[in-house]
């Protein structure tokens, strides 16, 4: 496997291209010297991208007319975790940014990741500067996300997949932060509750709001605070000279992000006996 390249310059054989055609149809490559690749607009020959800087256009050839042209760029993370090899559905990029803000990841935070899945998650936080060890239970599963992980940021970063099922327990002490993608993570905060430092963040990803309250209702009977739980809806837009509107389609429900902050004793709480004009979220006073 090639190690990726530092993102500048122009394309080298091993690394990956985004191309992307007149009809905003995008294809991932991965450039191979004397190799080629057949799309809708034509064929392109690796040779002809290779050496060329990022942002060319590139002309794919055809026999009966002139090929289309094709808008050569490096991806982004968002390109790769949408096309990436995978096995378990990835958490989208919509969600991976709510997270990095929601979980306030930073250089050097010692994050615990379960369900790791194809690694998109491990990617996003590893290239916030983060070092994981992520518990996995399928060994196909761990393998694609360490692949995965390698394929964009290299072998030599802080990241460690063990196979074992974080519901067993959590070895490490003191994290800073406990991501989790799995399907009952109300089992874990008992875990996580002598695993994380004080102040440290726990967060959930849910498909469905009924596993939401029912980590909502764990999160209650233990050490946390400031729980809150978010959806990300993302509403992109047509716009030409003659039409500006919303797109018919949106990436609306995806899955539910749940955050709580670990305390360092019992944190009472009388929210849920509030009336709901008094459930509000009150605005944070700040104080210079």
């Amino acid at each position: 496997m090639t190690a990726p390249s530092s993102g500048t310059g122009p394309f080298v054989a091993g690394e990956r291209v985004l191309l992307v055609d007149d009809k905003d149809r995008r294809y991932l490559v991965r450039l191979r010297a004397g190799a080629d690749f057949q799309t809708h607009a034509g064929v392109i020959d690796h040779d002809a991208v290779i050496g060329l800087d990022e942002g060319s256009m590139i002309t794919a050839r055809r026999k009966e007319s002139a090929g289309r042209r094709l808008l050569a760029v490096r991806p982004t993370l968002s390109d790769l975790v949408v096309k990436m090899p995978r096995g378990a559905q990835v958490i989208y990029p919509k969600d991976l940014a709510a997270i990095l803000l929601a979980a306030d990841l930073y250089p050097g935070a010692r994050v615990l990741e379960a369900g790791v899945g194809s690694g998109a998650l491990s990617m996003a936080t590893l290239r916030a500067g983060c070092c994981i060890v992520g518990y996995e239970i399928r060994e196909d599963f761990a393998a694609r996300a360490r692949a995965n992980v390698t394929d964009l940021l290299g072998e030599h970063v802080p990241y460690r997949v063990e196979i074992r099922d974080v519901y067993d327990g959590i070895d490490e002490q003191g994290l800073d932060r406990i991501l989790l993608d799995l399907p009952e993570p109300w089992r874990v905060v008992p875990h996580a509750a002598t695993a994380l430092r004080p102040g440290g963040i726990f967060l959930s990803y849910l498909p469905t709001i009924n596993q939401t309250a029912e980590l909502r209702a764990a999160l209650a009977a233990h050490p946390f605070a400031l729980a809150e739980t978010t959806e990300v809806l993302v509403r992109s837009w047509h716009v030409t000279r003659q039409s500006v509107r919303p797109d018919h389609r949106m990436v609306a429900h995806t899955g539910f992000l749940t955050t709580a902050r670990r305390a360092a004793a019992p944190f009472d709480s009388d929210r849920g006996q509030q009336d709901d004009a008094e459930d509000e979220v009150a605005p944070t006073t700040v104080v210079e």
